[in-house]
């Protein structure tokens, strides 16, 4: 038996074959071309082409996966409409250097600029610049993408998985994914983990021919990846993930059944999407309501800002979708990490902390306007809630509500009917954490965004594989803030939920139910297991 170790990416047991998925490796040399023309005006037909390919990849991700995840493929594009990028593969060619050559050589080096930053998020990016140099000499060569040539599911082992890659394999064929590179916060993890496949990254394994077909377990609990075990450990395995599908089909009978304590402390279980078409994963796992529905997708992956009307329709889909239960909708949550090139945002050194978000909205108050109106619209279809993200200071929500009223009056004078709206905000600053005292005399609740509070209060870059061992997501000072927050929202009648990962961490929701937390809103996948957690309590 081989034992090695790697980083799971989500819990759970695969048992299977090992399918050792190998990259189309290209042997490109350099050769002198003498019409330029011509191979320029191949190059930039092979580039149209990968993007075409990448909008049909976001496409399919969002269908799939969802929106954060097929954001991914919004910055490779990104990435291949970087005019540094295509003028220099463009000089090679110019030079007389063959169009494969030029993308393969600038992509290197691109990618080993990325690399030398300081920024461990622009470090990553150095993946993304490969994935996308090699899509383009595979539209130049005619190659197409790797495929799982396997007739039953298999362990897919790897060096490594590009985003592309994992969107792009049959489903069907995979039971679980094992790379020798990675991290958990890798786009590839991120998107494992939407599919539902117990998966380890930064495997202690190397790729050797003698492993393909050998029986092999994954241990999302353990992080183990053993190939060829002996029998008794097999059955052992084979016990543990029964017992785990037991405890699964277990939690299915919770469906319907209400989120209370043994002592009758309720508490509302809702769930986080991204899309419109997360509504159904939501029905299905009786989610109470939507805590946190992104509207970002709304704006993504596209060359405009979405009318008023195409942003009604989306929200009105989900509220009627939603029969009444009620669906937080945040505003516009865009900057950071994630671009919209027709907005013209200017790159930052620390985008985290930049231009994004509620900021954007209060600064460009016409975007923000239409999608306050569009919301409203849907009000009248359902049961909605709006809730404002990053915000610092009491004098900002003062101005989003002049912008509400101005927007109910507008929509009340058309004799457009609209609903009754609760406005709340997200806890993801120490500032607002710390003030939230005041905060809760203007709002009607407050959802904690766990994620960015962690970072922000420890000073830790989430994305930072050389920090995760530092990142303590049950740090004493975030628990106190939850608490503090709690505690000023009731003494104002606000209520109090967290929407972010803490909030299916089962380990806390004992602490939480003590603090007096009255909502949590979670992946889909985790809406059962938290309500066993909360009525064992």
């Amino acid at each position: 038996m081989v034992k090695c170790i790697g980083k799971s990416v989500l819990k759970g047991i695969a048992i299977g074959k090992v399918y050792i998925y190998r990259k189309k490796e290209h042997t490109l040399t350099k050769t002198r071309v003498e019409d330029v023309q011509g191979e320029l005006k191949r190059f930039e037909y092979a580039v149209n082409e990968a993007k075409g390919q990448l909008d049909q990849l976001y496409h399919n991700a969002l269908e799939s996966v969802g929106e954060k995840e097929a954001m991914i493929f919004d910055v490779h594009k990104m990435l291949l409409e970087d005019e540094g990028y295509l003028e220099d593969i463009k000089a090679m060619i110019s030079d007389n250097c063959n169009a494969e050559y030029a993308v393969k050589e600038t992509g290197n080096r691109y990618s080993q600029m990325f690399a030398a930053l300081e920024n461990e998020y622009m470090r990553a990016r150095c993946a993304d610049v490969l994935d996308i140099s090699n899509r383009v000499i595979n539209v130049l060569m005619g190659v197409g993408d790797a495929s799982v040539n396997s007739d039953e599911p298999v362990i897919l082992l790897a060096e490594d998985l590009t985003p592309s890659e994992t969107i792009q394999i049959d489903k069907s064929k995979a039971l679980a994914f094992v790379t020798i590179h990675g991290s958990a916060n890798s786009h590839t993890a991120i998107l494992a983990r939407s599919l539902n496949l117990p998966s380890l990254v930064n495997t202690e394994v190397v790729l050797r021919d003698e492993y393909q077909g050998k029986m092999a377990v994954v241990d999302g609990y353990t992080g183990e990846f053993l190939i060829d075990p002996p029998e008794d450990v097999l059955q052992d395995r084979i016990a543990k993930k029964n017992e785990w599908l037991r405890e699964t089909e277990n939690l299915k009978k919770l469906i319907g059944q209400d989120n209370v304590t043994t002592d009758g402390r309720r508490v509302n279980v809702y769930c986080n999407i991204g899309n419109i078409v997360d509504v159904e994963r939501v029905l299905q796992a009786d989610g109470g309501g939507i805590g946190l529905f992104r509207s970002e997708f709304l704006y993504l992956g596209r060359d405009s800002l979405p009318t008023e009307e195409e942003q009604f329709k989306s929200y009105k889909e989900v509220l009627e979708k939603m029969n009444g239960k009620k669906v937080i909708i945040r505003t516009l949550d865009i900057g950071a990490d994630k671009k919209a090139d027709y907005l013209g945002l200017e790159a930052e050194e620390n985008p985290a902390m930049g231009y994004r978000a509620i900021r954007i909205c209060l600064d460009r108050p016409e975007i923000f306007h239409t999608q306050l109106r569009a919301i409203y619209r849907a009000s009248a279809y359902g049961t909605a809630s709006i809730m404002f993200p990053m915000i610092i200071s009491v004098d900002e929500i003062v101005k989003i509500k002049e912008i509400v009223e101005n927007v109910k009056k507008e929509l009340i004078s058309e004799n457009i009917p609209i609903g009754d709206v609760e406005l709340g905000i997200m806890i993801e600053t120490p500032a607002a954490a710390i003030i939230s005292d005041e905060l809760a005399k203007e709002v009607d609740f407050f959802s904690i965004g766990t994620n960015d509070l962690t970072q922000y209060t420890l000073a830790i870059d989430r994305q930072n594989q050389k920090l995760e061992h530092l990142c303590d997501t049950h740090h004493e000072a975030i628990l106190r803030l939850i608490k503090m927050t709690v505690e000023n929202g009731h003494k104002e009648n606000a209520w109090v939920g967290i929407c972010g990962e803490l909030a299916s961490d089962t380990s806390l929701t004992r602490a939480f139910v003590d603090m007096g937390v009255d909502e949590l809103s979670v992946s889909p996948t985790y809406v059962l297991e938290l309500r066993k957690a909360i009525r064992e309590i």
